[in-house]
């Protein structure tokens, strides 16, 4: 299946320095490409205040239903010291077969690779039913508030909803096409803290210790089990991430101590039900040791699955077609704007191998990139030949 030039568009996009926030000239050069292939191209920029600035490309053919989307971003995360890369992170140089540059796999090569599939699938002879769009954000590894979430929103208020989406992270462990991510799970972070009264540690009944308090807390919730997981997910798990008191002495018993975690969640939780268990197992230790405590909890995302049906097998059948391996439908690792995604329809991720990503050195080979076109090139015809 023929696919036109991934690899120069991955190059052209890596030479853009579009670190979060800055555009860096890559969704223009989308928009030159997207539009000479007959696409209608919105660009859509947002702001809030004390966020920065984020400029997002909406592009669509064709007006019909079915509607496939491709969501993706442009954005990359700094490259660090460029001195210590073995090529200049930014100009997409060829090596051993191997792209190399920022963004090469997270995720401009995604992006690359079926902008590459839909052109060919535009161009060639023929009828074709519904529509095919790209949701670019510049937000993605940034703070992820004026780009996916308001471009949706927008693209609801404008008719423009998908009816599936495909969202380009690089999903694949070991090799391309093993997997799939059919969700993700939930993340919800809390910081609990417990007030007490400064005193000279010679002298502790004089003061008001709020360190074992909160240890017992601590000791607690983290040996709690959250859940058995179920078909899709894990057990739930919990990590504490910080335990501070602030305090330089060691002869002063300090007036507060604060802990954080983060808990990882699968479908079996809402953030409002591991917020109240959170608050239950406060209260048990507040009636054994009393204090004064306060609970924040910032939530992350929530749990989604999309459950294996027709679009699910579609794009397994196409990795599968493509190199011989059935991917594993998987919900691991962290975030993703799939999670903005779901709330308004269906939502998978696959993409190459992550072995790279915001890596020293990112790369990824032109075999796989090309292999990458190849498949978006099959869930795209497959899609609108009805499966």
């Amino acid at each position: 299946m023929p696919t036109s030039k991934p690899v120069t568009i991955l190059q052209d996009l890596i030479r853009c320095r579009s670190v979060t926030p800055l555009e860096g000239g890559a969704l223009d050069y989308l928009e030159t490409l997207l539009s000479g292939a007959g696409f209608q191209c919105q660009r859509l920029k947002f702001s809030e205040p004390d966020t920065p600035d984020v400029d997002n490309l909406f592009a669509r053919w064709g007006t019909g239903a079915p509607h496939l989307c491709f969501a993706g971003h442009t954005d990359v995360v700094p490259p660090g010291d460029e001195v210590s890369w073995k090529y200049p992170p930014f100009a997409a140089e060829i090596h051993g077969g191997r792209i190399y540059g920022r963004g090469a796999t997270d995720m401009k090569g995604s992006v690359a690779a079926f902008a590459a599939a839909a052109l060919d699938y535009v161009a060639a002879p023929g009828a074709k039913p519904g529509s095919i769009s790209f949701l670019i954000t510049g937000d993605e590894e940034g703070p992820a508030i004026n780009g996916t979430v308001k471009v949706l929103q927008w693209m609801k208020d404008n008719g423009q909803v998908p009816d599936h989406c495909l969202v380009g992270e690089p999903s694949c462990v070991e090799k391309l096409g093993d997997t799939i991510k059919i969700g993700r799970r939930g993340s919800l972070s809390f910081t609990i803290t417990v007030d007490g009264r400064q005193g000279h540690a010679a002298y502790p009944h004089k003061a008001d210790n709020p360190v074992p308090k909160l240890a017992r807390f601590i000791d607690r919730i983290a040996n709690a089990k959250l859940d058995d997981g179920n078909a899709h997910f894990g057990p739930s798990t919990l990590a504490v991430t910080s335990f501070d008191v602030g305090n330089p002495a060691t002869n002063v018993i300090p007036a507060r101590a604060v802990a954080k975690f983060n808990i990882r969640f699968s479908t079996e939780h809402t953030p409002a039900s591991l917020k109240e268990l959170v608050q239950r197992q406060v209260d048990i230790v507040h009636q054994e040791v009393g204090g004064k405590w306060s609970i924040l909890a910032n939530e992350g995302a929530d749990a989604f699955i999309t459950e294996p049906g027709a679009f699910v097998g579609l794009v397994q059948d196409a990795v599968a077609e493509e190199t011989g391996l059935v991917p594993v439908l998987s919900t691991s690792g962290g975030t993703s704007d799939a999670r903005f995604v779901k709330d308004y329809c269906p939502v998978l991720e696959f993409g190459p191998t992550n072995a790279t990503i915001h890596q020293t050195d990112e790369h990824i080979a032109m075999d796989e990139l090309k292999a990458t076109a190849r498949i978006y090139g099959r869930i795209i015809a497959r899609y609108f030949a009805g499966g």
